[in-house]
């Protein structure tokens, strides 16, 4: 044993090589923490230190190879300023550059995950062989940065300016052929033959079969390309890359930049160039949001991880309603291997539910995602049928019939009749109280809501609805389901539209009062499109359905009268009454053709502007900044109150909701960092102004207002300094 640490050890054969193996102690994965990162720093004396050893193999003992850097550590150490993280780079860089320069051969034996410094960290090694199943890939830029412990300028090097751009601008995970074939890695084997296929790389690196020194000599010096090759890749790339990213995302668009000003410089050059680009990035808004986001979304993932512990097991699960919400719900649960009934009591629903379903699958095919054999298997996981005949196996049924009260609490009786004791049943509702449909059931306990996003295989957000009697069973048992449907859920009590539609419908209500103010709103969704929105607010209603966000809202509004009552000649009900459904019937806010893909595009419609014009009353000048504080100020309120009430657990839940159920920009971070980042102060004064004009559904709450005097804000101040 040559070292000894409690993240790593580094063990020598008798052929002399070397094996440095991570292992993190306590920890399901190795991550290169700051303490991981010193005892490497330890192993790497040890080995330079060592007589008479042949080689190097970088391995893990855990299933993943390294998954990064420990990002929990991000937000204090990015705190520290821009000269700190420069510097910090800089002694990774000269650590990393140790390993790569040793006096012999090196391999890593990548048999799991590799990301980020985790990947960066093999391609120091002379020789990389991987597993079958394994991936590798920097997806930094997701974060907000860029690679910056030798990414940017390593990997080029290894596989071409193009190769690596679309590997590190996409911040993409990449699967075991791809990587050989753009040759990222050497080999590709089963994973219990990796140590050997090491070994015997270096065994041949030793007797001068294979070139190590010229894999370091091309990795060390500048990208072999000239200027016009290099104005020819990295140009367009740039304008590609700035096109995909978007201008609230600089990172990509950074790392290309990065790689062609390290193209032509010597690796130490261009590894001081990487680093302040980093550090650079590490001290936006964006980084901060995002790497927010990612810690917030582990949050979430592990609450959902304990209620799993606490599920029975389920086997066999069921839709009621096909359709196109059922067939989306029978796709994702068959499609990951969680076999499914789907029941409706008509045969054409039926057909309609199996053709929305082959779609999926079909369009899985051509992405190459799924081979037609796996497909065929997977279509066999959904069992249609127009009886409850075959539901006594059922282990947890979702009911997702129309969303009317009666017709729901009648089909929840009938299946509850149908079922094993043992059975959970859940309600696919956006805005039918949890607590009221379980008043019929014999086994209230045992009901619970399960509300999906449209379309349900895109959508990663699942709300389970904790109503008054709903037992843990219940929502284990709902959580698990989702997870295994890729999902991830978020428990939230009941209430009137629960936490997602309760919140976006203050916003939708601060777009009402901007349009009776005569704001174009056109004009208005390009405004929210530039703040971040994938879409504004008259195309998502649109999208949403104008008759479905007139039923939401008229829940709502008898649940919370004193905010969000109707206003009289509500342009929503306005376009309704005129036959206007949105892009269901192909007429709304705007009009819908079909574009050359079969998919709606909206066009202008001056009918529909004529309507919206009647609802006018009183024209005035509204600057952007306006429009956004009309819009964002209810929304984050009421997502502060849901907090306050209740609702919804912590922070980090509310925030990863919004943002996975109604697209809430997720370089902004959700609204209680948007909150936070304005300042409570701030946006108590704000909201205190709009109130002045538009009542209570702008005007913040006691509690609220006790944090802004403190002081306090939702996050802990952990590196904000640097980040504004």
């Amino acid at each position: 044993m040559l070292y000894q640490g409690s993240a790593l050890s580094v063990t020598t054969d008798g052929d002399g090589i070397a094996t440095l193996t991570f292992d993190r102690e306590g920890e399901s994965v190795n991550t290169l923490s700051s303490r991981v990162i010193g005892e490497l720093e330890e192993a790497v004396g040890a080995i330079e230190a060592a007589p008479n050893l042949t080689g190097l193999i970088l391995a893990s003992a855990k299933s993943a190879f390294i998954v990064g850097a420990d990002i929990t550590e991000f937000h204090g150490l990015f705190a520290k300023g821009e000269d700190y993280l420069v510097e910090m780079n800089q002694t990774v860089h000269a650590l990393f550059n140790r390993l790569e320069d040793l006096p012999f051969p090196s391999v890593s034996a990548i048999n799991g995950l590799a990301l980020g410094g985790g990947f960066e960290i093999t391609l120091t090694t002379d020789f990389r062989v991987m597993a079958e199943k394994a991936e590798v890939g920097l997806p930094e830029t997701r974060l907000g940065i860029l690679p910056g412990w030798g990414g940017c300028v390593r990997l080029p090097r290894l596989v071409g300016a193009d190769n690596a751009i679309e590997w590190i601008a996409g911040g993409t995970q990449n699967k075991a052929a791809e990587a050989l074939r753009i040759g990222a890695v050497d080999a590709v084997l089963p994973a219990e033959e990796l140590l050997e296929a090491a070994r015997d790389i270096l065994k041949r690196a030793a007797r001068g079969e294979l070139d190590h020194q010229a894999r370091r000599a091309m990795k060390t010096g500048p990208l072999g390309l000239n200027g016009v090759e290099q104005m020819m890749a990295f140009e367009t790339a740039k304008g590609y890359v700035a096109g995909k990213a978007g201008r609230h995302y600089p990172a990509p668009v950074e790392a290309v930049k990065v790689v062609q000003k390290g193209a032509g410089e010597s690796r130490e050059r261009a590894q001081a160039i990487e680093a302040k680009a980093f550090a650079k990035l590490a001290l936006t808004d964006v980084c901060y949001n995002l790497v927010g986001l990612f810690l917030n979304d582990q949050q979430v993932k592990k609450k959902a991880g304990a209620y799993e512990k606490q599920a029975p097991e389920l086997n066999q699960a069921a839709v009621l309603g096909a359709g196109i919400m059922g067939g989306g719900i029978a796709y994702q649960s068959a499609s990951k291997g969680v076999p499914i009934l789907m029941k409706d009591i008509r045969e054409e629903a039926i057909q309609l539910g199996l053709k929305e379903a082959r779609k999926l699958f079909v369009k899985q095919v051509e992405r190459g995602k799924l081979d037609t054999a796996t497909m065929a298997e997977r279509l066999t996981g959904i069992r249609p049928t127009l009886s409850y005949g075959d539901f006594g196996t059922v282990d947890l049924v979702v009911e997702a019939v129309v969303e009317n009260p009666d017709v729901k609490t009648a089909v929840l009786g009938e299946v509850e009749a149908a079922v094993g004791e043992g059975a959970i049943l859940a309600s696919n509702t956006s805005t039918i109280s949890i607590s009221r449909l379980a008043k019929a059931l014999k086994r209230p306990e045992r009901f619970c809501g399960m509300h999906f996003f449209n379309p349900v295989h895109r959508m990663p957000l699942v709300e389970v609805i904790r109503g008054e009697h709903t037992g843990d069973e219940a929502v284990a048992a709902t959580v698990a389901y989702a997870r295994r449907m890729g999902k991830t859920p978020i428990v939230v009590n009941d209430c009137p539209g629960f936490l997602v539609n309760r919140v976006l419908f203050p916003y939708f209500g601060g777009f009402e009062r901007l349009l009776a103010q005569g704001a174009d709103y056109e004009h208005v969704d390009k405004v929210m499109e530039g703040f971040g929105w994938p879409m504004g607010p008259a195309y998502l209603l649109d999208v949403v359905g104008l008759d479905t966000a007139r039923h939401a809202a008229e829940v709502l509004a008898e649940g919370f009268p004193d905010r969000m009552a109707q206003q009289d000649g509500s342009v929503v009900a306005r376009l309704v009454d005129d036959g206007r459904l949105g892009q269901k019937n192909s007429r709304g806010f705007y009009r819908y053709e079909e574009d050359r893909k079969g998919k709606p595009r909206k066009v202008r419609d001056e009918e529909a502007r004529a309507l919206v014009a009647e609802s006018v009353q009183d024209t005035r000048e509204l600057d952007d900044e306006t429009i956004i504080a009309h819009l964002m100020v209810p929304l984050c309120l009421e997502t502060v109150r849901c907090l306050e009430d209740g609702i919804v657990g912590t922070p980090a839940e509310a925030d990863t909701a919004l943002i996975y159920g109604i697209g809430f920009p997720p370089f902004r971070g959700g609204a209680l960092r948007y909150i936070d980042a304005m300042g409570l102060e701030a946006f108590v004064a704000l909201a205190d102004r709009l109130a002045e004009e538009h009542g209570a559904l702008y005007r913040p709450t006691e509690r609220l207002r006790e944090m802004a005097a403190g002081g306090e804000r939702f996050y802990p101040a952990t590196g904000d300094s640097a980040a504004r």
